[in-house]
């Protein structure tokens, strides 16, 4: 990836709230800067916003955090976002995704997985590549999955295709561990 179009800030460009933000992160997650906090945390305000709204799915949502990584990955996967993958092969395997499971996910819904991983992962696939999910994609997921969580799944798959183009667009540099 080139340059970033927008360098990641420090205290005076990000505000004392969101550069004790992403200064954290960066002690919790092992890396020198969160590149995604320290740029994204520019926008001030709605950078808080955006954590909000985010974390209502991730880690918060009532999606099971298994099936939230899967959704997770397999989107930066589709979208060729090494950024996610690298944090999410990580937070993945804290959900409980072996590497092995991690590979099929790269691999999709006819990597030998039961109903509702094949269901989530096909449904995932439809979203991130046609915008929708057909009929009989949205019957299988909703044999899994219930009117709230059908929606948090939605959002969750349109807010990480999101992040993939902002991270994208931005040239947000991958972050180097310590």
């Amino acid at each position: 990836m080139s340059t970033p179009r927008v360098a990641p800030g420090g205290l005076r460009e990000l505000g004392p709230f969101n550069f004790v933000f992403a200064r954290g992160a960066a002690l919790v997650i092992g890396v020198e800067d969160a590149h995604i906090f320290s740029t994204l945390g520019r926008a001030k305000g709605l950078f808080r916003g955006w954590l909000h709204f985010s974390g209502r799915m991730m880690p918060f949502g009532s999606l099971p955090r298994k099936d939230t990584e899967m959704v997770i990955i397999r989107v930066a996967h589709l979208r060729g976002c090494e950024y996610e993958l690298d944090h999410h092969r990580r937070l993945g395997r804290r959900a409980g995704i072996t590497d092995a499971e991690f590979d099929r996910i790269l691999e999709g819904p006819d990597g030998g997985w039961g109903d509702r991983e094949r269901a989530i992962l096909r449904a995932v696939d439809e979203l991130v590549t046609g915008k929708d999910v057909s009929d009989i994609a949205w019957a299988a997921l909703s044999r899994h999955l219930d009117a709230r969580r059908l929606i948090e799944f939605t959002l969750l798959v349109g807010q990480y295709d999101s992040l993939a183009t902002t991270i994208h667009t931005l040239r947000i540099q991958r972050d180097r561990h310590v």
